[in-house]
């Protein structure tokens, strides 16, 4: 699986004019199933995710977790990070889950990282979203489960 995660003060997801998730201090959470991927690898990231230390402690220093902090998650699924541009400008997705094992996959990785203890928002799995962030820091991190 791969994740692209912000460090946010305010998250929200408009799908139709209407908000349907939103957070507050917390982690944006973009997230693409890549063949392969399991229960069991969703699992290990969402752990890795909620364990991850890029929160301010009271020294300033990115020394706390999310789990730590009481933060919430907002997960929004995100085929495009599966793009590959090796071969010229049009990104290629074939990399990607198919559509029907990519939202078991995205729907597994939502209940992992709530099961933790994480309150959890989302998106709407395949639609035409538009996200809002405030990025805090920026804080930004690549993460993916197949990397050495």
């Amino acid at each position: 699986m791969r994740a692209l995660i912000q460090r946010v003060s305010h998250a929200s997801v408009t799908v139709d004019q209407t908000i349907i998730g939103e957070i507050d201090h917390g982690l944006l959470i973009f997230i693409c199933a890549m063949p392969g991927d399991t229960a069991e690898t969703s699992a290990k990231l969402a752990t890795k995710i909620a364990k991850l230390r890029i929160f301010k402690d009271d020294g300033a220093k990115m020394n706390t977790s999310l789990n730590d902090m009481g933060g919430s998650a907002l997960i929004v699924s995100q085929f495009t990070l599966a793009a590959d541009t090796s071969r010229g400008n049009r990104p290629g997705f074939s990399s990607a889950c198919p559509p029907n094992e990519a939202k078991s996959l995205y729907e597994t990785f939502v209940a992992d990282i709530a099961a933790l203890g994480i309150h959890t928002a989302t998106g709407q799995f395949g639609a035409d979203m538009s996200v809002a962030l405030t990025n805090d820091g920026p804080v930004t991190v690549w993460l993916d489960t197949n990397a050495p």
